[in-house]
């Protein structure tokens, strides 16, 4: 095989590729469970808002191995692509949250555990561009007992439950996470993966919201 048709060959693969994750992330949304009908954003008060206005889609992630990574001596950081990842969400408008795992002994409100979570993240953190709590405004939710821990789908529901009509994501480093938020109708994302985009393409985020 020559070089021009081996680049051609690499060309045809990068396609289908493109193609295929496309494929999949639309599929899925379109066959998932509707979200929940209450109305408001996780950690707002505000109405629910139709689908397409600001706020819809909701992505939500877990945190540790996902958007930051914890090195073996104990700093951590951001995972590679995560905050230019964020940044590109941030100037979409595109709302975001963690559903991520703490101990419950951290507080007794979802504040107070993330408040905790954040000091805890913050005094290891490593780097010059510090984590984007700000993003998130709020939406952190967390378990109130051991048992709500992930994979219980507890969480996912109390995030669907306060979405109103925005569609969810959910991305996680893990498939047992990703298929239990795939499971109660969130559009999944597995990070991470070989010969996709560490993350869900922003392009493909924006088009849930009118799905």
């Amino acid at each position: 095989m020559n070089s021009r048709t081996a680049s051609r060959g690499s060309a045809r693969v990068g396609l289908v590729l493109g193609a295929a994750v496309a494929s999949v992330v639309l599929c899925t949304t379109v066959s998932a469970a509707a979200p929940g009908t209450a109305s408001g954003v996780a950690g707002r008060d505000s109405a629910a808002r139709p689908a397409g206005e600001r706020g819809c889609p909701l992505v939500y992630f877990d945190l540790g191995e996902t958007l930051v990574h914890t090195a073996e001596d104990g700093s951590i950081a951001y995972r590679s692509g995560a905050a230019s990842y964020l940044r590109a969400l941030r100037e979409r408008r595109i709302t975001v949250g963690l559903i991520t795992n703490v101990p419950s002994s951290w507080g007794t409100t979802d504040a107070e555990r993330a408040a905790r979570l954040k000091k805890e993240v913050d005094a290891k953190w490593k780097g010059s561009v510090p984590f984007a709590w700000e993003d998130f405004d709020g939406r952190t939710l967390t378990p109130r007992t051991e048992a709500e821990r992930k994979p219980a789908p507890v969480l996912w529901q109390r995030a669907l439950t306060e979405a109103g009509p925005c569609r969810l994501v959910f991305q996680a480093e893990t498939a047992e996470e990703v298929g239990g938020a795939a499971s109660l109708g969130f559009v999944p994302y597995q990070i991470g993966q070989p010969h996709r985009p560490a993350f869900l393409p922003v392009g493909l985020v924006q088009l849930l919201g009118h799905r």
